[in-house]
């Protein structure tokens, strides 16, 4: 276990999100686990918390959301930028072996079956809250947020402090073609 998880209060856990970061998406139905880049991921509300994130219907990632109806968004770091990008361009579909492919690790905190990848610097756990028109229409999914944690070195007392002594655990924001800053 990673002495820098700390708990996040739900109702601040949309902080964890709201400067716009490159999100990992994992998600388990099963034996089955599978994680995923995506740009398209913000808060939806404060309290109850909620999120947002856009999940194309070619993706594994997408599935095991829908069989399983829960997954995790993660904020990666500078520090994960590679396994990000070929997380973001490599299919299961194609690479069963993607995780060690990408060589992305991933545990699990006490009392929850969603995968999170080790090494990002934040990590909301949601349910699904099934909405097939968003979905079908406009891949849209939301989830209702009912864990959070983040890495005390860059977030504590509900606000993000990056500076240059944690450089590499900055977030990641992607803007395309292979692009982050």
């Amino acid at each position: 276990m990673n002495q820098h998880i700390a708990p996040v209060e739900l109702s601040k856990s949309y902080r964890l999100l709201n400067h716009g970061p490159t999100v990992l998406v994992s998600a388990q139905h099963n034996d089955e686990v599978n994680v995923m880049a995506a740009a398209w991921a913000c808060a939806l509300e404060f309290s109850p918390a909620k999120v947002t994130v856009v999940l194309d219907k070619t993706t594994k990632t997408r599935e095991l959301v829908e069989k399983s109806g829960y997954f995790a968004l993660q904020v990666p770091c500078y520090e994960q930028l590679n396994m990000v990008h070929q997380l973001g361009n490599i299919s299961q579909f194609d690479d069963p072996e993607k995780l060690q492919t990408c060589k992305t690790e991933v545990f699990y905190q006490e009392n929850y079956s969603v995968p999170l990848v080790s090494g990002s610097i934040g990590w909301l756990i949601c349910k699904l809250i099934p909405e097939a028109h968003n979905q079908q229409t406009h891949d849209l999914f939301i989830g209702s947020v009912i864990a959070a944690w983040a890495d005390t070195r860059v977030f504590r007392d509900g606000h993000w402090h990056f500076s240059e002594e944690h450089k590499n655990l900055k977030s990641l924001h992607y803007i395309a073609g292979g692009t982050f800053f």
